[in-house]
């Protein structure tokens, strides 16, 4: 069992751009609290095929086995060991065709560049001045939007401003935890938010339970109430006591006898 639970939880991690000298200060970092494995997808889903007869709840790692993939195996906390995966990020030149994994803003102010480069910006969109025989730039622009492929002339501006915009390292893309596998996401939710959700759930059902009568856990204490405020009704409406009515009667009618 003690065995079974080292590998309980397992980071499908992706490594797109990691370079080796950063995938050893990942593993320097993860030493003694996590082990980083690496290997080709069609050797990895051949190893998993091979022990899910035993270990059927593995399957479900199969369909994630793809593109630049690895693997974490640990027995620590998992929002801690998805911080020291993380936190490894080295800053990178924006290279033509790869993929932007953030917004890019060209900041204004003067670059140093001489003014013969200025139909260069302005093929781009870049509003420009020439101040003290440099070119200047007007006002902050955008130019490359998160999600898309870093063009050519971007890629070459950006170099051109020695501007390393992105930022590449090891990215959790799903966790597995003793059986089920999840979107690294689930880690971000909060204890305060969980209750929170647990509490609108017991909510929810209590309304549902009264509106069809139905009685169930969360209801029953609901019902109990609202059969002792119809009760009290009946006691006040024909003036009949008993036990569990006395007190409320004896408010109500030393209300009614106050003079005002």
């Amino acid at each position: 069992m003690h065995c079974r639970r080292c590998i309980a939880s397992i980071f499908l991690v992706n490594v797109d751009n990691v370079g080796s000298n950063q995938m050893h200060q990942i593993r320097v970092a993860l030493r003694g609290k996590g082990v980083v494995l690496m290997g080709k997808n069609t050797m990895v889903r051949r190893a998993l095929r091979s022990i899910i007869s035993e270990n059927p709840h593995l399957e479900r790692l199969l369909p994630h086995v793809r593109g630049n993939i690895g693997f974490v195996f640990t027995s620590h906390e998992l929002a801690d060991i998805r911080e020291l995966i993380t936190a490894n990020k080295v800053a990178a030149p924006a290279r033509a065709g790869a993929l932007a994994p953030r917004d890019v803003t060209v900041p204004a102010g003067n670059t140093g560049m001489e003014p013969g480069k200025t139909s260069f910006f302005q093929a781009l969109g870049i509003p420009t001045k020439i101040a003290r025989g440099t070119i200047e730039i007007v006002s902050d622009v955008k130019v490359v939007t998160a999600g898309t492929r870093v063009g050519p002339s971007e890629a070459t501006l950006l170099n051109m401003l020695n501007i390393s915009p992105f930022t590449y390292g090891m990215s959790v893309v799903q966790i597995f935890d003793q059986g089920n596998i999840f979107s690294p996401d689930v880690l971000d939710v909060s204890t305060e938010e969980l209750v929170e959700r647990f509490l609108t759930g017991v909510t929810t059902i209590a309304a549902i339970s009264l509106a069809l009568n139905y009685p169930t856990i969360v209801s029953v204490t609901h019902s109990l109430v609202n059969a002792y405020k119809n009760l009290l009704a009946i006691a006040l409406a024909t003036e009949y006591s008993f036990e569990g009515a006395e007190k409320v009667l004896y408010h109500f009618f030393l209300i009614l006898s106050t003079p005002t």
